[in-house]
């Protein structure tokens, strides 16, 4: 009989090993679009709000899709929504290719909405797939660890589209008029195919890895038996009160790590902060994005000791206190502040997921459809962010982040009995 346990939680490690690839692709795509935001911004010559219509296309997806992608989900099981979201993410990064050879925005938006579809359709799946892949007590704690690898997703990306996408120098407008048709060709060839190649690699990764899933033999979940439990109260879960809130705390969170990772390359352009050219700024966003990912190994082992609302309400309150120093400084004081709130932002989302999920029973589907159709926030504060850019200031615009991670520490304090 002892070995039957053991024997389980291998066969769940293997599965959990595996999944582990979708946090990391998904990571990765989603941070490219802080490379792909300065980078349009400078060929279509837009303001920031219009620039930020980049954020909107595509965490509104999150709102539009998740709720389906929860009752896809209950029909084709786990695995099956995998498997889709794989070929729809495939598919929105193929439309990169015509977006970028036509030179149009609208196309641009409509590509980053499709391959969001999918990859919400990924995060309705993988979610709360990893949360009830062993024993719920370390639920946060194994969800943490997976999203340790999303975070390795998204310090990769900055570097890399860095070097790929921002290689090619934006001419201005004027700059352009002084180019001769041969030039122009070639010029615009080299900024299409700046963008073209990686998403291109990026689609056929996706349909690759459609198809690996497609042969894996995944372990199967009885919903309704892992369902029932004594925390399990009312018909919906919009009864949960701690459901609610962590659905108005997944999207702060998302709109408040959305809006400083969308502004750090032009932030880190201004004069008086650290004046970088953009290449040199984009491989700066890996910082950001590297300390969510240290944090989040530190932090699957800190939650296995403490509880996971104290530790969240704690990150929550540092962030909040950086980014007001962010507001307040300048040099390198203010790059430093800024760079560092990625460390603590790295147990949030994992965190705030695991505990609005906590005793919903046979609600815990619906309840995920409800957290990633929050993710919303990305859509959202971004561009209000980038409204106040235009008539405040970058530094000054991130007074929007800094409420977010107000209210964050007040639900991890509100949930550190559950």
């Amino acid at each position: 009989m002892p070995d039957q346990p053991n024997l389980g939680r291998q066969s769940y490690t293997g599965s959990l090993s595996i999944l582990t690839s979708l946090f990391f692709i998904w990571g990765f795509i989603t941070c490219l679009n802080d490379i792909l935001i300065p980078h349009l911004k400078a060929v279509f010559t837009l303001s920031y709000t219009q620039a930020m219509l980049i954020q909107f296309c595509f965490f509104t997806a999150y709102f539009l899709i998740s709720v389906p992608s929860g009752y896809l989900v209950e029909k084709i099981d786990y695995k099956g929504g995998i498997i889709v979201g794989l070929a729809i993410a495939g598919c929105g990064c193929s439309l990169f290719y015509p977006a970028a050879g036509l030179h149009s925005y609208p196309l641009f938006l409509a590509a980053f909405f499709v391959l969001a579809s999918g990859i919400t359709l990924l995060q309705v799946s993988a979610n709360p797939y990893v949360t009830v892949l062993g024993d719920p007590h370390t639920a946060s704690s194994r969800l943490t660890l997976t999203q340790a690898f999303n975070s390795l997703g998204t310090t990769l990306a900055p570097y890399f589209g860095a070097l790929f996408i921002l290689s090619i120098a934006v001419k201005s407008a004027d700059q352009i008029k002084l180019l001769d048709a041969d030039q122009l060709t070639a010029y615009q060839a080299a900024e299409a195919a700046a963008v073209q190649n990686p998403y291109l690699l990026l689609a056929a990764l996706l349909f690759l890895m459609a198809a690996v899933f497609a042969l894996l033999k995944l372990p199967k979940i009885n919903q309704q038996a892992e369902a029932s439990g004594p925390n399990e109260e009312g018909d919906s879960a919009w009864h949960h009160a701690h459901l609610v809130l962590g659905a108005v705390a997944i999207f702060v969170y998302v709109g408040g790590e959305v809006s400083i990772g969308s502004f750090l390359v032009n932030f880190l352009g201004e004069p008086d902060i650290a004046g970088l050219a953009e290449q040199d700024a984009g491989k700066y966003v890996s910082f950001y994005w590297g300390g969510a990912m240290v944090g989040r190994f530190i932090g699957a082992a800190v939650m296995q000791k403490i509880h996971p609302g104290k530790v969240l309400a704690f990150n929550a309150l540092a962030a909040a206190a950086l980014v007001l120093a962010t507001m307040l400084g300048s040099g390198t004081l203010a790059m430093i502040t800024i760079l560092s709130v990625g460390l603590c932002n790295s147990i949030m989302f994992p965190t705030i997921f695991s505990l609005a999920l906590t005793g919903l029973g046979k609600h815990s589907g619906q309840g995920s459809g409800i957290l990633c159709a929050a993710i919303v926030g990305g859509a959202i504060l971004p561009l209000l962010q980038g409204a106040f850019a235009d008539h405040i200031g970058i530094q000054q615009a991130f007074f929007i982040p800094l409420c977010c991670y107000l209210f964050i520490a007040y639900y991890g304090f509100r949930c550190r009995r559950l």
